[in-house]
């Protein structure tokens, strides 16, 4: 993106401020994001500016900026939108927390996904655990019934871990289902709403 260079320097500043503030709101996104974003605003003052035929540089910009609002409330849902494209395309686990914070206003089911996927890597600490204490991690039952998933200091006699070797493996694997399933439904969450 070609930068607008004015003859004030007032609109000058107040041009790189502005520009600063797009920046920053929308560091999260991908290059090619990004430049979409400011190439599109870069267009729409460089036009306002050639078709305002009234007062100076700075008058011009100000009304123009104005009426494309703050940066960081306009461009809100578009970051969500937008990492949330990227999330359900790529699979990164960054990508996905970050469009379910940026999201989180849009409902309830973001909610329960960043839920789902605290879950998800209490499955990865369980999984470490066990190897640094196995002897207190594990799936307990007392008499056949459920106490615990998770970590267990007891010196009852009647709780019992019932996975030993292979809890980490069953974590593993449920951990693996888990993160297969809430990048799914995140997809079909995503088509629902280009629908």
């Amino acid at each position: 993106m070609k930068n607008i260079e004015f003859n004030d320097k007032s609109a000058q500043k107040i041009y790189d401020s502005y520009f600063r503030r797009i920046r920053r709101t929308i560091s999260v996104l991908a290059k090619s994001d990004k430049e979409d974003v400011l190439m599109e605003f870069n267009s729409h003052i460089y036009e306002g500016l050639q078709n305002e035929a009234e007062g100076g540089e700075v008058e011009k910009l100000l009304k123009l900026t104005q009426g494309l609002g703050d940066p960081e409330e306009v461009l809100k849902p578009l970051v969500a939108e937008k990492k949330l494209q990227q999330a359900t395309r790529t699979f990164n686990p960054m990508h996905i927390f970050q469009a379910i914070f940026l999201n989180i206003k849009s409902g309830i089911v973001y909610s329960v996904f960043a839920i789902l996927y605290i879950c998800l890597f209490s499955f990865g600490i369980l999984m470490f655990l066990k190897f640094t204490n196995p002897d207190e991690t594990g799936l307990f039952l007392k008499n056949g019934e459920f106490v615990a998933l998770g970590a267990l200091k007891t010196s009852d006699p009647a709780i019992t871990e019932v996975l030993g070797n292979w809890f980490v493996p069953v974590m593993f694997f449920s951990a693996l289902v888990l993160y297969i399933i809430i990048t799914l439904i995140l997809k079909l969450t995503r088509k629902k709403k280009e629908e």
